[in-house]
């Protein structure tokens, strides 16, 4: 911190450059371009492939509201697609009903939920042929992978957040695209600073989004602490499966192939606001990601469009997860009074 404030030179600066070939090498991307915050990431690499007014996009309901913010700020439609029972990710077979009921799908948002990855090959089989581009939205999987490549390297474009809580996070604000095209890279870069490729004029309409140097400084230390976490993430994950795996609960699952990052540990319960209740006396806090799905808040449900067939699967879990604690600083004691608060609990 004190190196860019020394530095006077505060957006755009050496520290995001460095932060930006750093990401690339880590998760072996070829361009990466930082921006203002993950909701930004996704508007602006739906504008850099074309998505705008009139284009619909499917996404998930089940993920945070930002995903479909952004499509928005992009002018387009969200079209709500269900989610796989298992992985809580986009269903491909939903998908593949949805593309065939909306005839303006230009591009599909894959949700990376609760660090796990999405199954990006089965959508890609269906949404390539029909000449629908592919988003990963990997705001909770940093370092999640599928079949041995990161999240972020199996679509046209990817995107991450690192808002504070995240795996990898910034003291505020950060946002990060990915793409191995360098003519979308390019694009990018004109998008979150106005459109421009030379200073002070505009090509084409673009935004001010722009990562921070004090942030990308304070990342760029982060980073290498990243696999680090990860891991310690994996070992309290592997604790959780064992305390309780003779509960009842449903327990995080992980697809064959997958490599589950945990940004939450996820569980499901029937009566999960008893338990929460019971826990929350205990001293034990929780979240729920997420309580309300994005086609039944107010701001959405009287106007959005959805795979023909509804969203059940996605309704009855809003009603059934529960977040236990999950962060790499949590002792294996504190895990282990998580798991006794459970069982108590239940």
């Amino acid at each position: 911190m004190q190196r860019v404030i020394e530095s006077g030179w505060y957006i755009l600066g050496e520290e995001v450059q460095s932060f930006e070939r750093e990401f690339c090498s880590h998760f072996h991307f070829a361009h990466s371009v930082g921006v203002a915050n993950g909701t930004d990431a996704l508007a602006i690499a739906l504008r850099a492939l074309g998505i705008g007014s009139g284009d619909r996009v499917a996404t998930v309901s089940n993920t945070a509201v930002a995903t479909v913010a952004a499509i928005e700020m992009a002018g387009a439609r969200p079209v709500f697609v269900e989610i796989d029972a298992t992985s809580y990710t986009m269903s491909s077979v939903s998908l593949a009903r949805t593309l065939e009921a909306f005839d303006s799908i230009k591009a599909v948002i894959a949700v990376h939920l609760y660090g796990h990855p999405a199954d990006i090959p089965a959508i890609a089989e269906i949404a390539r042929p029909l000449g629908v581009r592919l988003i990963e939205d990997c705001a909770q999987a940093h370092g999640a992978m599928l079949h041995g490549q990161f999240a972020g390297s199996m679509s046209d474009i990817a995107t991450f957040s690192f808002y504070p809580t995240k795996s990898l996070g910034a003291l505020g604000d950060g946002g990060m695209v990915v793409t191995s095209d360098p003519a979308l890279a390019k694009r990018v870069r004109m998008l979150r600073e106005y459109g421009w490729d030379r200073r002070y004029v505009s090509d084409f309409p673009g935004v001010n989004s722009r990562l921070d140097e004090l942030q990308a400084a304070i990342l760029r230390i982060r980073l290498p602490r990243l696999d680090a976490g990860n891991g310690r993430r994996a070992e309290i994950a592997a604790r959780y499966d064992q305390g309780l795996a003779d509960t009842g609960l449903t327990l995080p699952r992980t697809m064959a192939g997958a490599n589950h990052v945990y940004h939450q540990y996820v569980i499901r319960h029937p009566e999960r606001n008893r338990l929460r209740d019971r826990l929350q006396q205990k001293g034990v806090g929780t979240n729920i990601h997420y309580p309300m799905p994005v086609h039944l808040q107010p701001a959405y449900a009287s106007r959005c469009e959805m795979d023909p067939c509804g969203l059940e699967i996605t309704e009855t879990y809003a009603n059934e997860i529960l977040s236990l604690p999950m962060y790499p600083e949590l002792s294996q004691d504190e895990v282990d009074a998580v798991i006794d608060a459970v069982r108590d609990s239940l």
